[in-house]
């Protein structure tokens, strides 16, 4: 079970700079020293690990951070934060990358990589796809990703078939993914506090896909489509790809709705389609 903080200490704070949060980038700054405590025991770093932070803010994860490593990566796309931060760390302790997350190549870094970061609400879910890409990089290897983000995306990252949080992302990041739910975290750890709940995670690539898909850019096509219209049956969301013979020969019932398919049959199916194309 993800723990749950119930008392915040919100006069230990680790913001040491007036910085007046900017809306456009989703700043919301994590304060709460038990709950930062606890999100650096989660990573666990270890000394000479390549570690990369995106949105290191006002330091809240940074300095907890280089107290356990060498050298730190951050990704900051605020201009007045990397000023300051140029004024806190040394180029030995960490290396500023000014840059919007979703543009900057995380390949380029090195060969195994641990991402961690509190993502900006308001585009969580297309960095998330972004470090996918990586992901598949056949000279890079990403160990692990950290990351806090609002609690409904992660109840839809790591949630099961026939659950009212499953859909397209819980299949797309499963896919590549073994995903945990670590932390609850309430909006009073933050300054300014955001209007929902959020939550830490791990995302661990797996090591070898537990269900392969034969042509991906397939797969993710029958997943778009089939939670296109999540109340309808996948007989009628996936019309013009699959025929009511083909649900008899995937053992799949055409009645059933994209929420209650598996990871496992999703590729089936696409990998089904593949073969007929052959």
């Amino acid at each position: 079970m993800p723990l749950r903080w119930q008392k915040i200490k919100l006069n230990e704070t680790t913001t040491p700079l007036k910085h007046q949060a900017k809306k456009h980038f989703g700043q919301n700054f994590l304060i709460d020293q038990a709950i930062i405590t606890s999100l650096i025991n989660a990573i666990d770093p270890k000394n000479e690990q390549l570690l990369v932070e995106i949105g290191p803010g006002l330091g809240a994860m940074t300095k907890p951070l280089l107290k356990k490593i060498n050298h730190l990566h951050v990704v900051e796309i605020d201009r007045d934060i990397v000023t300051w931060m140029q004024t806190q760390y040394t180029p030995t302790q960490v290396t500023i990358h000014n840059i919007d997350a979703l543009k900057f190549d995380f390949t380029s870094l090195g060969e195994r990589i641990r991402i961690v970061g509190n993502l900006p609400y308001n585009i969580s879910t297309p960095i998330l796809f972004w470090l996918l890409k990586s992901v598949k990089s056949a000279t890079v290897t990403i160990v692990d990703m950290h990351f806090m983000l609002q609690k409904e995306v992660v109840e839809r990252m790591v949630a099961k078939p026939s659950t009212p949080a499953y859909g397209r992302l819980s299949v797309m990041l499963q896919y590549q993914l073994q995903m945990e739910y670590l932390i609850t975290v309430p909006p009073e750890s933050f300054d300014p506090a955001p209007k929902v709940e959020s939550a830490f995670v791990r995302c661990v690539p797996h090591a070898t896909l537990p269900h392969p898909a034969v042509d991906e850019t397939l797969f993710a096509k029958v997943v778009l489509q089939a939670f296109g219209q999540r109340r309808k049956t996948i007989r009628n969301t996936l019309k013009g790809l699959v025929d009511d013979a083909d649900f008899v020969q995937l053992n799949i019932d055409p009645q059933a709705r994209a929420e209650n398919l598996s990871l496992q049959q999703f590729v089936c199916i696409s990998n089904y389609l593949s073969a007929q194309t052959k």
